[in-house]
């Protein structure tokens, strides 16, 4: 997100939290911290989840709207919130409103997303004066995923635990259907699976393969061909996700890929007539749980 100086205190902010997709991702080992480090290329696009922020004398309160989520301290904006004024030292509280449109343990990043957004949001709200490097040191702590949504870019190569960012071009000319199956799928569960040799797992897609560092002016199908190394992981306890995946592509994507650990599949269109009579289609079955975006231009 991009960091904007702010002369005067506002008393309320509303922000936009965007999803993103993983156009590919690549494991390549496990830490001795059990993190994994991985290579992933992330797209924002343009689904949100919006938040109001209002600085209030002391207290953290959250109140959610949309798709059910918990509003204690499960939910990582309240621990957002809870890590910025440990770490600025400021003693004041704010109330957040959360208003939930992106599905909820889905692979597409909506909790790191909320997360960087309220870290974004105070820092101006009550003029903190974090630098980006700071913002991204405490959003590391909540998630590995933190830091890319704290980035004023719509596309990165996101490299070590996801922290390490190299913004990269949009694939500003495709149209995205997402379909999500309606069930949630831990990331933590779909990583302690992933077995990280080819040979205890003939099915991982990634292994061996060299990201092209000019992906970004190749054709869309080098996103499927490069995959997605959980994609083996969470298909093989939720075959629906492989189905919708064949259907995708039977309607017209030109790519099908699971995003991040899933169950959410996105298609990537060239063209939005035939994206949106895919949708038609997807919708009968899975009704609010599928949407056609675009790339997120921040």
């Amino acid at each position: 997100m991009k960091q904007t100086p702010q002369t005067s205190q506002s008393q309320s902010l509303t922000l936009k939290a965007p999803a993103k997709i993983n156009l590919f991702l690549k494991i390549l080992n496990r830490r001795p911290d059990g993190y994994h480090e991985i290579e992933s290329l992330m797209q924002k696009i343009a689904l949100f989840d919006i938040l109001h922020l209002s600085r209030q004398r002391d207290s953290i309160s959250l109140s959610c709207q949309g798709r059910p989520v918990p509003e204690d301290r499960e939910n990582l904006v309240c621990r957002a919130a809870l890590a910025f004024f440990s770490a600025t030292g400021i003693a004041a509280g704010v109330q957040i409103i959360l208003e939930k449109k992106i599905p909820v343990a889905a692979g597409l990043g909506g909790g790191s997303s909320d997360a960087a957004a309220v870290l974004y949001g105070l820092n101006r709200l009550f003029s903190a004066g974090l630098d980006l490097e700071s913002l991204m040191d405490v959003g590391l702590q909540l998630g590995a995923d933190v830091p890319f949504f704290l980035q004023d870019c719509s596309g990165a190569v996101a490299t070590g635990i996801g922290e390490c960012i190299k913004k990269v071009k949009s694939i500003s000319d495709s149209w995205i259907l997402l379909v999500n199956p309606g069930f949630e799928v831990s990331t933590k569960w779909a990583y302690e699976n992933f077995p990280l040799t080819s040979t205890s797992n003939p099915y991982i897609l990634a292994r061996g393969r060299k990201m092209d560092m000019n992906f970004q002016i190749v054709p869309p199908g080098l996103f499927e061909e490069l995959g997605n190394d959980l994609e083996a992981v969470t298909i093989n306890r939720f075959p629906e996700i492989g189905d919708i995946k064949k259907e995708l592509k039977r309607t017209g994507a030109v790519t099908a890929l699971m995003s991040g650990s899933g169950p959410t599949v996105f298609g990537l269109f060239s063209g939005k007539e035939q994206a949106q009579r895919s949708f038609e289609q997807f919708v009968k079955e899975y009704g609010d749980n599928v949407f056609l975006v675009r790339p997120y231009i921040p």
